[in-house]
């Protein structure tokens, strides 16, 4: 019978983290999308009494957080979420994962794989790159953020040190998305290329564009990134 009542409870508080994460609520004193949830248990709140519980952090994740995320992903399709919405359920989760990262370090959980990710040299935008950023380290993605205006011969260098299983170049502009070309060139002529899965992404790249460069995937968002990445994982297996 206790062991039923703790289940409940586990469900209950994973059901409450999933539409917190839903509402974009990063911590007690936030309104939430529907504006009316002042005072009550946030994502941050929230984690931490289920990492107070015992909770493993899996569960969390994928039922709390993961799950949260892609309910937020279909409202973006449809239209009912925009960016800022997307972005206040993107850094709440974020904010879970700063919480469980000691956690799931010291458990010595093995990650899905390591990202590295940055925004093409000459553009300065970050937003939708780093949307992706915290829904990879959701999906249990080790991530390597380099930020912004970022060069072929930077990344070639982390590539080389770090040893990423996946790279993620974005761009909004048509003027910088070049960039992405000449960085995958730079890993052909480093010997680097076939180390790396590279997707690309943002407002000025098409499917077209990453075939023509010879990226391995084109990501439409961040939520069509993890389905790619999932793809490339069934293929490895």
């Amino acid at each position: 019978m206790k062991e039923t009542m703790e289940e409940t409870m586990e469900e209950d508080i994973l059901a409450l983290l999933k539409e917190n994460v839903i509402q974009g609520r990063r911590t007690k004193d936030d309104e939430g999308v529907d504006g009316d949830m002042v005072g009550t248990p946030a994502v941050l709140e929230l984690t931490q009494l289920m990492v107070e519980s015992d909770i493993a952090p899996e569960i969390i994740i994928k039922q709390g957080l993961t799950a949260g995320m892609q309910v937020v992903g279909d409202k973006f399709a449809t239209k009912e979420y925009f960016i800022p919405d997307m972005l206040a359920s993107a850094e709440a989760v974020g904010a879970a994962m700063d919480i469980l990262k000691p956690i799931l370090e010291a458990a010595d959980i093995e990650t899905k794989g390591r990202f590295v990710i940055a925004t093409a040299k000459g553009d300065i935008h970050d937003i939708g790159k780093n949307i992706v950023a915290i829904l990879l380290k959701g999906a249990g993605y080790e991530v390597k953020d380099l930020g912004i205006d970022v060069s072929p011969e930077k990344i070639v260098k982390v590539v080389r040190e770090y040893k990423p299983d996946f790279l993620g170049i974005s761009a909004l502009l048509t003027t910088t998305m070049v960039a992405m070309g000449k960085t995958i060139e730079a890993l052909k002529e480093n010997g680097l290329r076939d180390k790396v899965k590279v997707l690309v992404g943002g407002a000025a790249v098409s499917e077209e564009y990453a075939q023509e460069i010879e990226a391995d995937a084109y990501c439409v968002d961040g939520f069509h990134a993890i389905k790619v990445l999932e793809d490339f994982q069934k293929v490895k297996t």
